[in-house]
């Protein structure tokens, strides 16, 4: 295994590339303001012929992702689609009609319900349950979800997880995501079925969706992602069979500072499988 650098431009890494699979959260914004240079890149990619597909674990349709990118002043020239969890998830409800759902999470994810034949009861009632993240991210962990989780496994429930993510940034803090809680009910023993990255089915929807817009299939040899997690990012990526450059101003942010190159040993205790390259933030 070689050693890892940084790289200081997506042009240098685009040159046998077409399609660009690229996370949101924590590389075109921090979930209080988008990052302009980042978006230019991508635009620009754009404007020489690649597709740009926004692949996010967000637990809400992309519709709703989209009207939350305009809001932080990302353009919609920035990106041909988007693919979200939360849209899996919908097709998840939309194919178990009439089944009853206990729902975790914030009031502002409840687009992903928008429309579908979905009805919310108490966990006693429930079939399964949706989890979208914490009733309070601001204030609560997994920890605080333990006892409900212990009652669902008790009824045997399955829990659908509509955002694999356990933290993610918000500004220059971290906060918990669904991920943490379902992490949670999964090591006690529950069934738990995972909507996003690093599952493989939101990269079969991406590349459908970039086939769409070029009219033709991609080789997964020119596809490159973009992502700020290990754990999802770059895990799915490889997974899936594609290359990931990886962006450091994210998540990692810490563990990467006042670093210029990783040695072998470095790069295979923080990463396992390596990236194809390193990149502080996105730039053209």
């Amino acid at each position: 295994m070689t050693s890892l650098r940084f790289v200081e431009r997506l042009r240098d890494l685009t040159g046998d590339v077409d399609v660009v699979l690229s996370d949101i959260w924590g590389v075109v914004h921090n979930g209080l303001e988008s990052f302009p240079e980042a978006c230019e890149a991508l635009h620009t990619f754009r404007q020489r012929g690649g597709t740009v597909i926004l692949i996010t674990n967000a637990p809400r349709p992309a519709d709703s992702v989209q009207r939350q990118l305009r809001k932080l002043g990302v353009a919609d020239e920035t990106y041909d689609a988007i693919v979200s969890s939360g849209d899996l998830t919908r097709h998840f409800v939309a194919d178990h009609p009439g089944q009853k759902i206990f729902w975790i999470g914030p009031e502002r994810d409840s687009s992903i319900h928008r429309g579908l034949d979905a009805t919310m009861v108490p966990l006693e009632q429930a079939d399964y349950i949706i989890c979208t993240g914490l009733f309070d991210d601001e204030t609560e962990s997994a920890e605080d979800y333990r006892d409900t989780l212990l009652k669902a496994l008790a009824r045997k429930l399955t829990l659908v997880c509509a955002n694999p993510d356990i933290v993610v940034e918000r500004g220059d803090r971290l906060i918990y995501c669904a991920g943490a809680v379902a992490e949670l009910y999964r090591e006690l023993g529950g069934e738990v079925i995972f909507y996003g990255k690093p599952h493989r089915p939101i990269y079969e929807r991406a590349m459908a969706l970039a086939t769409e817009r070029r009219g033709r299939p991609t080789e997964l040899s020119r596809v490159l992602a973009i992502g700020d997690s290990v754990r999802t990012d770059l895990t799915g990526a490889h997974n899936f069979g594609i290359d990931l450059l990886f962006v450091t101003r994210g998540i990692h942010s810490e563990e990467f500072e006042g670093i210029e190159q990783l040695d072998p040993a470095s790069v295979k205790e923080l990463f396992g499988h390596p990236p194809r390259a390193l990149m502080r933030e996105l730039k053209w």
